[in-house]
């Protein structure tokens, strides 16, 4: 029999509300301003202080934007704007540079007198990268003098001081230098050159005419890239198709319309894949919103009617979906809009609502015009759209074979996996296995309540060149997709997962490296929410064993491998090579690659998607040279890389 007892009850009155004054709100609670913690809100600092510095390039007030990644790991953002205001604010009776700077909603873009369009809109960025530094100086050049202050997580700790005069033919501007908090942000949280690198070139795109320049001080020789672009987001997707054969030159527009300045650059290439990036007064917003919804729309209503004014569709054929439409596009997006209301402080995805309805006119109106004054080029996408749309009657019939619910139907999962008992996915993973042999060795070894294991039985279909209805038919890949229960394309539903971590383990050699990549591309074609939502990982199995005595040490990288042999040089020891999975007993293979508590999972990430798309187009694509060009050009690299 249950017994019930008292709990001690706690005091709930006016004394129990907290009032969190100045910037304390940003400490306590990062993840509302910046998005978490985490590597990806550490480089948001970043991108708030750059944002402040486009915000005047859009202004016309400056045209060059310096980033440096100190050795320290500080990081200083200088530009040759107007500078922020130093003199004293009418009612808060400080220094406007010190009120910007620690406190919340403060700004000169609550309206259009200072900018008539800015990234920057809460007046929450220059405070919140304050609150969560370890400390900051800002130096503003302006009003003929140099102006400085100090401040220690978020706190100013000297006033706004006239540090000197300025000299003869000295530009004006903002140099913002700050050190992050190391006590707020993860352990492992660090700058990576290579995303700043590719955000910055965005901006650049989107912003013609500014010279961004990155520099990175924390390797030797100095590493440094410099961007400017004068084509606009024209030139953005001639870049992203460099890789890709296009089937015509991009239709551009660039039109304001009701004060929201509108730029669309679309072009088809002989690839599956789909490309669309949209900007918001520079900011790249990756969950699209109102803005790309307006192309979308454009793009199937204007083909649509070209198609059926030329006879390329009859009267009794259907219009072509919107999937028929994008196949194989590249389209870039960039709007500028004097009060864009985004998701979040982070600005996601572009909310209003009146964008849609403005960008589909323009788009529609230069798409409709290049049509009719390039029949040839339009007879190629409307043919594009055909072949499109029967690969995906096609696809959606291969679906339903395999995806099929009835109670009858023996694919609903494959024959060759070896399923474990936990039924809750959070608990439970399944390793995908290069090969019947390892697939083999691995079912011995796992634990069975909660691993299940997916032998593969060779290299799957480069799905990059394939399109679904072709991959569908793939047995190893409809043994995934059974296995997996989430679906594909249309009919992906991530709440029909069955494992909480899907392992990608393959043999650690140039074979196994192959099917990786094989599989990462399916993956981030036709599952990306796997990836975007952390549950796609790969094994990391080991190189090496020593066997030193009745020790064995396993080691998983060729440097880590030196090192030990280094330290047992005077003494005897045996090297064995792991070639394969194949190599290991079941024992050995639970210990170095499966258990848990001893295992290395590397977790597959896209950080960012234009380079990751652009990385899988390369390198599995069709277009051999640029493949070479990586290959050769990393090939030193080869023997350090850990995977």
């Amino acid at each position: 029999m249950a017994t019930r007892t008292k709990e001690k009850k706690t005091k709930y009155d006016a004394s129990s509300i907290q009032v969190l004054k100045g910037l304390e709100a940003v400490r306590r609670r990062p993840g509302m301003y910046v998005g978490g913690t985490d590597q990806k809100a550490l480089h948001h600092l970043v991108y708030e202080i750059v944002d402040n510095s486009i915000d005047e390039a859009l202004a016309g007030r400056c045209d060059r934007i310096e980033v440096t990644i100190h050795s320290d790991s500080s990081v200083s953002v200088i530009d040759d704007g107007i500078g922020i205001p130093v003199d004293i604010h009418p009612t808060e009776k400080i220094s406007a540079l010190e009120l910007i700077h620690t406190s919340l909603h403060s700004g000169g873009k609550f309206d259009n007198s200072a900018y008539k369009v800015s990234g920057g809109l809460h007046g929450v960025g220059a405070a919140a990268v304050n609150a969560l530094s370890e400390w900051m100086v800002v130096t503003v050049k302006r009003d003929r003098y140099v102006w400085q202050q100090k401040y220690e997580r978020g706190l100013p700790v000297t006033p706004v001081e006239k540090k000197r005069k300025m000299k003869r033919g000295e530009k004006t501007g903002t140099i913002t230098t700050y050190k992050f908090d190391d006590t707020i942000f993860e352990e492992d949280a660090e700058y990576r050159f290579e995303l700043l690198m590719n955000r910055f070139r965005e901006m650049a795109f989107v912003t013609s005419g500014v010279h961004l320049k990155l520099a990175d001080e924390r390797i030797s020789p100095l590493r440094e890239m410099n961007f400017y672009f004068d084509g606009g987001v024209k030139s953005f997707v001639r870049y992203l198709n460099r890789n890709r054969k296009g089937l015509h030159e991009p239709v551009y527009a660039h039109k304001e319309v009701e004060n929201i300045d509108v730029e669309v650059a679309i072009q088809y290439t002989d690839g599956i894949a789909v490309s669309e990036y949209a900007f918001a007064n520079t900011i790249h917003t990756p969950d699209g919103g109102t803005h790309l919804t307006g192309v979308r729309t454009a793009l199937t209503r204007v083909i649509n009617s070209f198609a059926r004014k030329n006879n390329f569709l009859k009267e009794k054929d259907k219009n072509f979906s919107s999937d028929d439409t994008r196949e194989g596009v590249t389209a870039v997006v960039s709007v500028k809009h004097p009060d864009p209301q985004f998701e979040s402080q982070t600005k996601v995805k572009l909310m209003n609502a009146e964008v849609s309805g403005i960008v589909a006119s323009v788009t529609a109106e230069a798409l409709s015009a290049y049509l009719e004054e390039n029949p040839r080029d339009a007879k190629r996408i409307i043919e594009r759209c055909l072949t499109s749309s029967r690969a995906r009657a096609a696809a959606r019939k291969a679906r339903e074979l395999v995806m099929r619910k009835s109670a009858l139907e023996s694919m609903t999962l494959p024959g060759k996996l070896a399923d474990c008992t936990e039924r809750d996915p959070s608990r439970s993973e399944i390793y995908i296995v290069e090969g019947d042999s390892a697939g083999g060795t691995a079912k011995q070894g796992r634990d069975r309540h909660f691993q299940a294991i997916l032998p593969l039985r060779g290299k799957i279909l480069n799905t990059e060149r394939a399109r679904l209805d072709k991959i569908l038919a793939n047995n190893e890949v409809k043994a995934m997709i059974s296995a997996l229960g989430t679906g594909i394309g249309e009919s992906f539903d991530m709440s029909n997962l069955r494992y909480g971590r899907v392992i990608i383990m393959t043999d650690a050699d140039v074979d196994g490296s192959h099917i990786r990549t094989l599989l990462l591309t399916f993956f981030f074609r036709y599952m990306p929410q796997l990836i975007e939502e952390g549950h796609l990982f790969i094994a990391q199995p080991p190189l090496y064993a020593i066997k030193e005595g009745k020790t064995i040490h396993y080691t998983y990288t060729e440097v880590e491998n030196a090192a030990l042999l280094q330290k047992l040089q005077n003494k005897k020891y045996g090297l064995q090579r792991y070639k394969g999975l194949g190599e290991m007993n079941a024992q050995q293979l639970w210990e170095t690659t499966m258990d848990p508590s001893d295992r290395t999972l590397l977790q597959v990430t896209i950080e960012d998607a234009v380079s990751a798309d652009r990385t899988f187009d390369m390198l599995m694509g069709s277009e051999v040279p640029p493949r070479r060009r990586f290959i050769t050009t990393h090939a030193s690299e080869v023997r350090n890389l850990d995977i």
